[in-house]
This record gives C-alpha cells, structure tokens and sequence, in this order.
C-alpha cells in the first residue's frame, strides 16, 4: 500500500518528496496589476515551509482580459517575473515543488475588474461574453504558452494548465457553450485541440526537465463524464504530462449523471491506465483518515485546499503523527492570520465560507 510520506517520481523535474500538493486556491490577495503581493507571497510560502511536497499558486492569469476576480496573481507580463521568482526561489527552498497554475476565465471576467467585454469560445448571451476569432484563439494559445516560459524563467519546477470550472479553456471542451463553427468546436477532439496545442506549444519552449499538469473537472458546466473520461485517458496514453488533476469537489461522491452512478466519480479515473503520468484528486479531503483513504482508492497524490487553509502545516503534522487529529472550522479570524490568511483573503472566503469563522459579535 502506498503511504502519503512516500516520494513520487514525475517523467520530469524534482522527486515530490511526499503525496501532498497545494490546492490552487483564490486568495484575492496580490496587487491589481498582477505582481505578487506580500501577503500571497506569505500564504504560499508557509505551506511550502510546512511541508507540502507540490505548493501550487492560485489560477494566476495569462492574458489581462482572463483576469477572473480582484487581486488576482498574473503572468501575463514580464513586469510579473520578478515576484514570480521570489516565490519559486522560496518555496524550492523548503523541498517543496513549485508550480504556477495557468488560468484565464473568459466570459467569467467581470467587466468591472477587466474594464470590457470578457471573451468565450463563442458570443454568449448569458454573460455578454463575445467570441474569439480564430486569430484570437491562436494568440490565446501562444499566450499561455508564454505564461508557461515566463514561469520557466523565473525559476519554478512547472505549470499546471487550469482546464476546469467553466474557465476559457473549459468553456472551449463544453458542447453547451462552444458553437463556434472552426476546428475548435464540434467533435470531442476538435473542442480540446486547444488544450493539446498548449500541451505541445509548451513542451517545444520550455526546458527539457520542465513539469507539466493538467486540471479538469469531470461534470457540471455542460461537461460529460464518459468524454472527460476519454479526454483523460488520451492525456496519459499521449505522455506529453506529468499529472492529471481531477477536481471533484468530493472525492467520494457518486457522479451527478444516474446512469453512472453506483460508484464513486473518482474511481472512474483510478481504472485508467496511466503511462507514465501520475493522476492525483482533489475534494473535502479534510482529515489524515480522509487522506488515507483517497490515496487507498487508488490514486498517486491528493490534494489538500481547506484543510491547508486552515493548517499550514498539515504535512509537517502527519509526518510527525499520522493520528494527529486536524484542525476543523469554525476557527477565529486570528487563527486564519496565524495561518496566513491575509484580511483581503478571509474578506473573500468570509461570505462563501461562512462556516469557517466563530461568531465573534
């Protein structure tokens, strides 16, 4: 059996010296143009320094008009390699793998944090989203591409691609929001060629050693189980990525469409057949028991997001007592500044999160 403290070998960079990575969390905590602040560069750092082997940054932006909420971290500019890599020098310093999540949000960018009209695969009525043209899509590409270089150059171990959440890329994979007419809509592998054109775009710029993941998200936002199913398959079979990260917001929950219930969503990954990627969930793991649990089910890493929110050092813990009972909200507003939650952070979590903090009227 596989134990959460063992290391785990990528096909490129760094040994991830145990199975727990940093979830990539919205913190609303960096400047508005996008440079690292002091407070995410302390967020970040103290679960590095608490032993998380992969810590990840929240989805940090490619293009100015992907921006998806205030204080959102960028990487869109030059102007940002210079925190970037204070924060790749940092983490690396604690063994810690550093990663920067590649992100734009497309029709999910207000027009009052970007200043225009957001863009989506095609014109969307429900938010004002206009399509991209072609040449667009190809500069979105190219973008993320040198999203990916700019990380490179900073100093950090890899990137993960943010294909989840009905953000751009999302957007483009769903048969419900994708009616654009071109060889990026339609087929199931005409509607991911965006993703598979960023795979290949950064493995042709980027160091030879360089990680690369993926995140998806097998439901909700017009995707279908059975195609993700097959897109992830084609992901590992292909060997162009070190990790697969499926978000499941439960990850032993049963799938929202009937026919495939009976069985957890999670176990229609494990059954995959991996190459040589690794695949890794996310979703309420909250406990060591939890974590245990969800590497037992079959998968190669989890990942933590509350849960680390709430104890930095969540690693550092287990490793020193694998009983050691967590940390469970409701919790003060000074413990989440002890753990690095910044006043902007618990303002964002504050009315999604309610639960998380002790009534202290």
């Amino acid at each position: 059996m596989v134990h959460l403290l063992e290391p785990l070998r990528f096909s490129h960079g760094p040994i991830l010296k145990n199975r727990f990575m940093l979830a990539p969390l919205t913190n609303q905590q960096s400047h508005e143009d996008g440079r690292l602040s002091d407070e995410e560069f302390r967020w970040l750092t103290l679960r590095a320094k608490g032993g998380f082997g992969l810590t990840m940054t929240c989805a940090s932006h490619v293009q100015a008009i992907g921006k998806g909420f205030s204080g959102q971290l960028g990487i869109w500019s030059d102007n940002h390699i210079a925190g970037l890599q204070r924060l790749a020098t940092e983490i690396k310093s604690h063994d810690s793998i550093a990663i920067v999540q590649l992100h734009h949000a497309g029709m999910r960018s207000p027009k009052e944090v970007i200043g225009g009209t957001p863009v989506c695969p095609s014109d969307n009525e429900e938010t004002g989203a206009r399509g991209l043209t072609r040449a667009e899509v190809e500069v979105l590409i190219d973008d993320f591409v040198e999203a990916a270089v700019r990380a490179d150059k900073a100093g950090f171990d890899g990137v993960e691609i943010h294909g989840a959440h009905s953000y751009i890329l999302c957007q483009f994979f769903s048969s419900e929001i994708n009616h654009r007419d071109d060889e990026y809509s339609g087929s199931l592998s005409n509607r991911f060629r965006i993703l598979f054109k960023i795979i290949a775009g950064i493995r042709k710029r980027c160091r030879e050693d360089f990680v690369l993941g993926v995140r998806l998200s097998p439901e909700r936002f017009g995707m279908k189980l059975s195609e993700v199913v097959d897109i992830a398959q084609r992901l590992m079979t292909e060997d162009e990525i070190d990790f697969l990260d499926m978000s499941l917001w439960d990850v032993f929950k049963e799938p929202e469409e009937k026919v495939y219930q009976g069985r957890t969503l999670m176990s229609y990954f494990t059954e995959l057949h991996r190459h040589n990627a690794r695949l890794g969930v996310a979703g309420k793991i909250r406990t060591p028991q939890e974590a245990e649990a969800t590497l037992e089910a079959g998968v190669d890493w989890i990942m933590l997001g509350r849960a680390a929110m709430l104890q930095h050092d969540f690693p550092n813990r287990y490793k020193a007592d694998p009983a050691f009972k967590a940390v469970e909200p409701p919790v003060t507003s000074q413990h989440l500044t002890q753990e690095g939650l910044s006043d902007k952070f618990q303002d964002y979590i504050r009315p999604r999160w309610p639960e998380f903090f002790v009534d202290e009227g």
